[in-house]
């Protein structure tokens, strides 16, 4: 136990005293001597674990105990006896590369933990972060996956620092390689792009269920050596609160080595934050269009007009406790997204209103932004939830003249024709100070006699504006 604590730095003397609650300031020589004192006879159990445990962490690649001190100059080829192993002895080899007679199990795990975090972890453990977590990235609807070129792996907090760095390689294999070079210039109105992309995703690690795109904070990214652009900052939604990228995937092809033979270099840096770790992933994938889920959609089936007739009648079920009876409900056939008349009339399954937006725009707003938002409730309504109604597509095809229907309370429905008196009131409201009754009495002589004090009134003001002009310089300041 002495010759370990002999080869303490400050940080391990500092948090030996301070386990056994002595006095941890002074010099080096001074913690030294404090911690000589702790050995006298009569020293705790939990301060000789502590030693040891100090040292293991000191010298992660060998472990001593006091009886193998002698040990120290063993030849690295020799290799410890089984009867040694069982009892705990494990033999002290410097540590060499070159050496291969060391088995792996024989080595301790390396800590992940820096100096600091030495006081809060009490017995030396495997790396706290696995470096495959069980975390699952949600399936995003343009994208299907072809391959998994990195598992979902673990940015943890590898010291005390502020900043965190962390490098990755993955290599394509040729058939990999082919598929994207063969992908290019599909894409309609794209430069250069690829449908089969290197697809780079972040998210929280998280194992509880699947994970949306999160990106760490203060984050940067190179692939091979070249920066690679991020999505830029969302505007803050309250006043001091941390900027956010939005939540979506990183195309890293046009940085990426089409190469077989040659691997890519990934290189992230991050700020750490205090209980909070984040998963790295890297997919080659297929991006789609919103053409292509539309026909997806389709594919899916609609469905069935009753499913609707149902909903109407419960909605306009009348409620004993209610005092107002709803009876009817009118509903619009225009879509809520472009004000257009709806073509293909859809809506989440788990949205409660009958009104409907058109899929097919609804997938080219969400192919540019996607939110998977409702327009009609505001709530979510991703790509899986969505289903095409039947009883819509059935009054869309019967009812071509009008843009709004009621629904009575047996599930049938009427259509509901525009007013044309109330545009007729609102065109005559535009003549102030003229009775809109007076438009259809007026004689000819009567019309004529408006026009002409219409016709006055403008000239006056004409010429008053015109004898202001004309006024000379010294009046006009008067």
């Amino acid at each position: 136990l002495q010759h370990m604590v002999m080869s303490f730095r400050v940080s391990e003397l500092q948090v030996l005293l301070g386990f056994a609650g002595r006095n941890k300031s002074g010099r080096k020589h001074e913690l030294l001597a404090k911690a000589l004192q702790l050995l006298k006879p009569g020293c705790s159990p939990a301060v000789q674990m502590k030693i040891k445990e100090l040292y293991r962490r000191r010298f992660p690649r060998k472990i001593l105990t006091p009886s193998d001190l002698s040990m120290l100059h063993i030849q690295a080829g020799q290799l410890p006896s089984a009867a040694a192993l069982t009892q705990g002895t494990v033999c002290h080899l410097p540590y060499d590369h070159s050496s291969a007679a060391v088995p792996a199990a024989l080595l301790p795990p390396v800590p992940v933990l820096g100096p600091k975090h030495e006081a809060d972890v009490q017995h030396l453990s495997p790396p706290i972060h696995p470096v495959h977590p069980d975390v699952k990235m949600k399936r995003l609807p343009f994208y299907d996956v072809y391959d998994e070129l990195i598992k979902p792996t673990t940015l943890a907090s590898t010291n005390s620092q502020r900043f965190e760095e962390a490098h990755f390689t993955f290599a394509l294999t040729p058939q990999q390689v082919q598929q994207i070079l063969t992908s290019r210039d599909i894409l309609p109105g794209a430069k250069c792009d690829y449908t089969i992309q290197v697809q780079l995703r972040f998210c929280l690690c998280e194992t509880s269920c699947p994970q949306e795109d999160y990106f760490p904070p203060n984050l940067f990214v190179k692939v091979n050596g070249k920066l690679c652009p991020l999505p830029g900052y969302l505007p803050p939604t309250k006043n001091g609160a941390e900027p956010k990228r939005p939540s979506r995937p990183v195309n890293i092809t046009p940085l990426a080595r089409l190469s077989a033979t040659v691997p890519n270099m990934i290189v992230v840096n991050w700020s750490s934050e205090f209980g909070r770790n984040y998963s790295l992933s890297v997919y080659l994938v297929k991006q789609l269009t919103s053409v292509t889920l539309l026909q997806k959609l389709r594919a899916k089936g609609i469905r069935n007009p009753d499913h609707s007739r149902a909903l109407i009648k419960e909605k306009l079920t009348a409620d004993p406790d209610s005092e107002i009876a709803t009876t009817s409900l009118r509903v619009s056939l225009m879509c809520p997204l472009g004000k257009m008349r709806l073509i293909v009339p859809c809506r989440a399954i788990t949205c409660t209103h009958l009104q409907c937006f058109d899929a097919a725009l609804y997938l080219q707003m969400n192919e540019k932004k996607p939110t998977w938002t409702c327009p009609v409730c505001d709530k979510k309504a991703p790509y899986d939830t969505l289903i095409i109604d039947g009883l819509f597509m059935e009054i869309l095809n019967s009812c071509t003249d009008c843009d709004e229907i009621q629904f009575m309370e047996d599930g049938s429905w009427c259509p509901m024709k525009p007013k044309k008196e109330n545009q007729e009131v609102c065109q005559t409201s535009a003549f102030s100070g003229i009775e809109a009754s007076s438009l259809y009495t007026v004689s000819s002589e009567g019309k004529n006699a408006l026009e002409g004090k219409k016709k006055v009134e403008v000239i006056d003001l004409t010429l008053d504006s015109s004898s202001d002009e004309e006024e000379p310089p010294a009046k006009k300041q008067c």
